[in-house]
């Protein structure tokens, strides 16, 4: 069986419990209190945590870590795309849908994006309405909300919506 290790971190959204294996991020859930950590804490939760807490203080836009993701084919196929928008930026349920196939996926592609089991890291807060308006969140519509506003006040280019 394999080792899991996991740890709270508190951020402006809240506590988020990040999950690991020896060497990937397998998940980070949103949670309403400080759970207990691991006694021992892998070198990749370790970085997680710094990552995030990083991105959180505006000094991190691009993540750098090894993740493993479980999901279907399509699912993956979804947060690959996901992960192509860049920080500050913001593309559709029907712009992923083309990318990965066709404008009919486009309630598919947002199922999947409901279903992502790291989020912040693969950017699903990213993927709005095609009218540009915010929908769902597994982390709360206000936690997208703010992860948008945080990421577009330190990006070059301020488009801002809502």
């Amino acid at each position: 069986m394999e080792n899991i290790f996991y740890t709270t971190i508190t951020t402006p959204v809240g506590y988020l419990k990040l999950k690991t294996n020896h060497d990937s991020l397998l998940t980070i859930s949103f949670t309403d209190i400080q759970l207990p950590s691991s006694e021992f804490q892998p070198f990749i939760l370790k970085e997680t945590a710094r990552q995030i807490l990083e991105y959180f203080s505006g000094t991190l836009k691009i993540f750098h870590l090894k993740t493993e993701p479980a999901g279907t084919d399509f699912q993956l196929k979804v947060w690959n795309q996901v992960l192509k928008v860049e920080f500050g930026e913001t593309a559709s349920y029907l712009d992923i849908a083309l990318q990965t196939g066709s404008k009919n996926n486009t309630r598919a592609v947002g199922l999947a994006n409901g279903k992502n089991p790291i989020p912040i890291i693969i950017p699903c807060h990213r993927i709005i309405g095609v009218n540009g308006k915010l929908t769902g969140y597994a982390g709360g519509i206000e936690n997208k909300r703010w992860l948008l506003q945080h990421e577009q006040s330190l990006s070059a280019k301020l488009n801002l919506l809502f």
